[in-house]
């Protein structure tokens, strides 16, 4: 039976392919211990917790060979289709949930694997927020800090305005066919899905999410997770 667009399904696509050199672990960071499991294992329970996902796709670089180890007995869909770059790994899972039947019509919640502290409240309120939109849209904060731009000497060369500044977050979730083409004609120059949206002409629904929905990216982002998650 072929899916109905009336009806579209929920997916979501977790890339994970990525090395993690920026975080000084000596591993990849999705793999890194924090309050007692994988940081992608705390990341993929969030997802699992959201009724309304039918199903999860993780996206590993096809040289993967930690993730049956670090995280036993995951039930959700992996595939060794990751690329060089954000785009590339998401394309390859969008390609790959085809593959096992989502159609153009179904939207797929993109998720960063290091946005570790996700909960599943936040997705909910992302869904309520982009079923009924044209477009889709994603999580993000407003930007609350003075904002500067700098120079390679590390000096600064312009106060940015801030008032309409938004520091944009994950799970992004736009229709399987819309980020499809939009990954395509943008490339690897795709910071993230929304941005490749944007560049059809398209404006994505800014969706308000706390500062707590933080990428670990930098060796002392691990402390602070750890801290927070430990706290529940």
């Amino acid at each position: 039976m072929s899916p109905d667009p009336r009806n579209p399904r929920c997916y979501a696509l977790v890339p994970a392919a990525g090395s993690g050199e920026r975080a000084g672990a000596g591993m990849p960071k999705q793999y890194v211990e924090i309050a007692g499991r994988p940081l992608l294992a705390h990341t993929l329970a969030a997802l699992a917790a959201v009724p309304r996902l039918v199903q999860t796709l993780v996206v590993l670089s096809p040289a993967d060979e930690r993730f049956e180890v670090a995280l036993p007995g995951y039930t959700g869909w992996v595939a060794r289709v990751g690329g060089a770059s954000r785009a590339e790994s998401v394309l390859g899972g969008l390609a790959e949930l085809r593959r096992r039947g989502a159609a153009d019509a179904d939207w797929v919640l993109v998720h960063d694997a290091a946005r570790c502290l996700l909960r599943p409240a936040w997705v909910d309120a992302l869904i309520d927020a982009c079923l009924a939109d044209e477009v889709g849209g994603l999580l993000a904060q407003p930007i609350a800090d003075t904002l500067k731009a700098g120079d390679a000497q590390g000096r600064v060369t312009a106060t940015v305005d801030r008032r309409d500044k938004w520091a944009a977050q994950t799970p992004q979730m736009f229709r399987l066919g819309l980020v499809e083409q939009a990954l395509a004609a943008l490339g690897a120059a795709a910071t993230d899905e929304a941005s490749a949206v944007e560049a059809l002409g398209l404006a994505p629904r800014l969706v308000r999410a706390p500062l707590a929905n933080f990428k670990v990216t930098w060796p002392e982002d691990f402390a602070l997770a750890e801290r927070l998650l430990s706290a529940g």
